[in-house]
């Protein structure tokens, strides 16, 4: 029988993939930003109403740990060694979320960490921005690690969203297959992150995209509602004795369409059809 992944265990994971995915620079390193934890569904469930406890106690434990490298080992002071360069937290804090995790073969007990943290410009891959992404595997009991780069951003975007808040007229590309949108907050990532009132969910609804048919879809999350073009979107949330769950309902999402939000903020989606 697969034993179960503990909350000290998932904690321990991402402590591990943050140390697996520091990038040394000239004089700091960086650590990944954002993590998404891949759990089975039996270990989610189990761990589901602890979730922000240990999303919380694992930013104590980057923070811990950031905090001991950077200090070194008390050889490494002894014999006077250079200091190795000192690394930095994300500017933008800790970004973690966890979700179930739908591949076939996931197994209570296993543990997959995507991670990821934007770099600069290296010669080696010419110009602009690059995103260095971290998998680590715990599958099985067997631990491994696998690093990739990707230079700038995609070419084209799948969508365009462009919305005015309380920070002004704004575009957002949407650039993967499925987007959060909301007020975001400590305990919820969010890719478009909305400044505007309270009405509006932190987690308020989803977009995602079919790579097979590049149809899109929304998802509503939200406590006050989503409409498309003016028609409210059906919800995908319902409370069974006491308990908030998702029916991962989606509603088919036209090429043009203008998405409300609680009747507060308004997005103007496209999809690009070369995106």
């Amino acid at each position: 029988m697969d034993r179960p992944a503990t909350a000290r265990e998932v904690i321990l994971e991402i402590v591990r993939n943050m140390r697996e995915g520091l990038e040394p620079l000239r004089y700091t390193a960086l650590p990944p930003a954002i993590y998404h934890i891949y759990l089975n569904a039996e270990d989610l469930d189990r761990l589901r109403g602890i979730l922000p406890r240990v999303i919380d106690e694992a930013r104590q434990a980057l923070d811990a740990e950031l905090e001991t490298l950077n200090r070194g080992s008390f050889t490494e002071r002894l014999i006077k060694r250079p200091p190795e360069p000192k690394i930095t937290a994300p500017e933008g804090g800790w970004q973690i979320q966890i979700l179930e995790n739908t591949e076939e073969d996931a197994k209570p007990g296993d543990i997959v960490i995507h991670s990821e943290l934007g770099l600069p410009a290296k010669p080696q891959f010419g110009a602009g921005s690059m995103t260095k992404r971290i998998a680590t595997r715990r599958m099985g009991g067997a631990t491994s690690t696998e690093q990739s780069y990707q230079q700038g951003p995609p070419q084209n975007a799948y969508a365009v969203i462009e919305y005015q808040d309380n920070s002004g007229r704004q575009t957002y590309r949407m650039t993967k297959d499925e987007i959060v949108v909301g007020r975001g907050g400590r305990d919820y990532w969010t890719d478009l992150k909305l400044d505007t009132l309270p009405d509006v969910s932190r987690e308020h609804c989803r977009l995602r995209r079919d790579p097979t048919s590049g149809k899109f879809y929304l998802k509503d999350l939200s406590s006050l509602g989503t409409t498309i073009n003016g028609e409210p979107a059906p919800s995908s949330v319902e409370i069974v004795n006491g308990d908030r769950r998702d029916r991962n309902l989606e509603t088919p999402l036209p090429d043009t369409a203008r998405i409300g939000l609680a009747d507060v903020v308004f997005l103007d989606f496209r999809s690009t059809p070369n995106g």
